[in-house]
């Protein structure tokens, strides 16, 4: 991998993780456009793990952004904030259902749906359900809009954690379902994002950590070891790409997440239903076409 593809691909993680178009969908195209990750099983688990310990950036990027927040749960699991307490108890509700399902299904989920036709109805069908979402919201302005975050008990996380198990199919956006869920439980927009983001942090830590210390199954046997997914892929790339990807990531996701914020102070999520409907149309023709591989 040269040092501009880690670039592009860390600048894609950034900006796509937390805004509900789905990152893993966008860096499935971009490593198919660019050629990596294929040609052998071993260029694929390395190109996976590459595009998994990226998130990291992204990862570093609301934990700098939302400090205060995590530093007033840090407090709270420690008996000194009663608010940060039960804000923490609904981080780890909310990440229970992804866990246990993961833990459950992952295998079978990237076995049989990280592909491109997948990812394009998830697209489609995710685009559809924001605009759904919108449309609910405005006639029930009452009940998608009123509660902020320290009203949110741990049964109405629950709820959002399972709707972010829907997003373990690769293109449908962990921040789409847990916006979306936030609101249908009745946060205000503000708190779903904001909840959103507090807990893709928990999430995609998880997720990192799980593909850090996964072993790479029917590989070459040097590699079938503890932290065998960034042994092959730091064998494949070395450190200096993994660390530009990183960086790039950190930096996107901070520029991503604060204009997210003050995009929907005056503005709703339907653009994003709207652009995610167009992409997935132009990838699906281009599928259909033999122009992109599926």
């Amino acid at each position: 991998m040269e040092s501009w593809q880690a670039l592009v691909l860390g600048v894609i993680e950034g900006i796509t993780e937390y805004l509900p178009i789905s990152s893993t969908g966008h860096l499935i195209i971009a490593q198919r456009l660019m050629g990596i990750g294929v040609g052998s099983p071993e260029s694929k688990a390395a190109a996976d793990a590459f595009a998994v310990c990226i998130q990291g950036g992204a990862i570093l990027a609301v934990l700098g952004l939302y400090s205060r927040r995590v530093l007033q749960m840090l407090r709270g699991m420690l008996g000194l904030d009663a608010e940060g307490l039960k804000l923490a108890i609904a981080i780890v509700a909310g990440f229970m259902p992804a866990a246990v399902i993961g833990a459950l299904l992952g295998h079978w989920i990237k076995s049989h749906l990280f592909g491109m036709w997948p990812v394009v109805a998830a697209w489609i069908i995710g685009g559809i359900g924001i605009l759904l979402t919108a449309q609910w919201r405005k006639k029930n302005p009452a009940i998608g809009g009123g509660k902020e975050l320290s009203e949110l008990t741990w049964q109405l996380a629950l709820i959002i954690g399972l709707l972010q198990c829907v997003a373990m199919c690769p293109g449908t956006s962990r921040s789409l379902m847990t916006i979306c869920g936030g609101i249908l439980v009745g946060l205000s927009l503000r708190a779903a994002v904001e909840y959103s983001f507090l807990l893709g942090v928990l999430t995609l830590t998880a997720a990192t950590a799980k593909e850090a210390v996964e072993k790479v199954k029917d590989l070459d046997p040097v590699y079938n070891t503890l932290f065998g997914g960034t042994k092959l892929m730091l064998h494949e790339y070395g450190t200096t790409p993994l660390l530009i990807g990183i960086v790039a990531a950190a930096v996107s996701a901070a520029v991503a997440v604060k204009w997210l914020v003050s995009y929907l102070q005056s503005h709703g999520l339907s653009v994003f239903g709207w652009y995610r409907i167009s992409l997935g149309i132009v990838i699906g023709g281009l599928i259909a076409f033999g122009t992109l591989a599926a």
